[in-house]
């Protein structure tokens, strides 16, 4: 949901001729929603519907029942060996970071979540140009000339690999791919120092129709992917130049624009 997000706030920036934003870094990452994966089984125009008319208008959607869906996608991984382990045998269940992680759920919006649900997942609006306004603004990927990083895990059971993936045919502009080993936390939560998992990247940097056709000419790499994007980041910096220590006493910032808008630096 961050990286969706993130396309539609350059999106809109882009509307404007904003060209503040040098680069962005899309981790496992939805743009294009043709292919959901497993969650497409929570998704149509009936189920859409009831949302709508239980929140469309108002109220939140429980975290709770958001990570109970997530988890439910890998049902033998994160709920029912635990069933097994747990109810049937009596066992302690072993710590576990991701199932941690995964238990600080955030209530959502209602009105936010029901747009959502329609706009990405049951119509795919993103990928239509003009079809969307966000901000006032016309929303046309083909204006985001930015370079991008995208990264996709393998095993990916929320943003399926081949979602991850689709996101190069869609953007227009410098491209890099990368794909990971594990999963949607662990593939992207993966330090180098622990020396674990590995990567896949294509030296000859094409970005063909289909996952598979990328995959003929990449190369698997031993560990992180860490040290490859951090690589990357360095091409797309400029200058080096200090931190600004303060605005200074009294400093107040006065939108000239409704939110989420742009704001100007006044002295009070």
């Amino acid at each position: 949901m961050g990286g969706t997000i993130l396309s539609n706030a350059l999106a809109v920036l882009a509307a404007r001729g904003d060209e503040s934003v040098a680069s962005a870094t899309f981790l496992t990452t939805l743009i294009d929603f043709t292919d959901t994966g497993i969650l497409d089984v929570f998704i149509d125009e009936t189920s859409v519907k009831i949302r709508e008319v239980q929140m469309g208008k108002g109220g939140l959607l429980k975290g709770q029942e958001l990570a109970s869906t997530f988890s439910f996608l890998r049902p033998n991984d994160l709920v029912w060996n635990y069933v097994v382990g747990n109810y049937l045998k009596g066992e302690t269940p072993p710590p576990f970071d991701l199932l941690f992680w995964n238990s600080d759920s955030t209530n959502l919006p209602g009105p936010f979540y029901a747009w959502y649900l329609r706009n990405f997942y049951l119509e795919n609006n993103l990928v239509k140009p003009g079809k969307l306004t966000v901000c006032g603004e016309k929303m046309d990927l083909a204006n985001l000339t930015l370079p991008v990083y995208i990264y996709g895990s393998r095993e990916d059971h929320i943003v399926p690999i081949n979602a991850a993936y689709a996101s190069t045919q869609v953007l227009p502009g410098k491209k890099r791919f990368v794909m990971g080993a594990a999963g949607h936390i662990a593939g992207v939560i993966n330090p180098p120092a622990k020396g674990k998992r590995s990567h896949w990247i294509r030296a000859d940097g094409k970005l063909p129709p289909t996952l598979d056709q990328w995959l003929e000419g990449a190369t698997e790499h031993p560990g992180s992917w860490w040290t490859d994007w951090s690589g990357w980041l360095k091409d797309q910096a400029g200058k080096q130049i200090a931190a600004p220590k303060g605005y200074g006493k009294g400093t107040r910032f006065k939108a000239i624009e409704p939110a989420p808008g742009r704001y100007v630096k006044q002295k009070a």
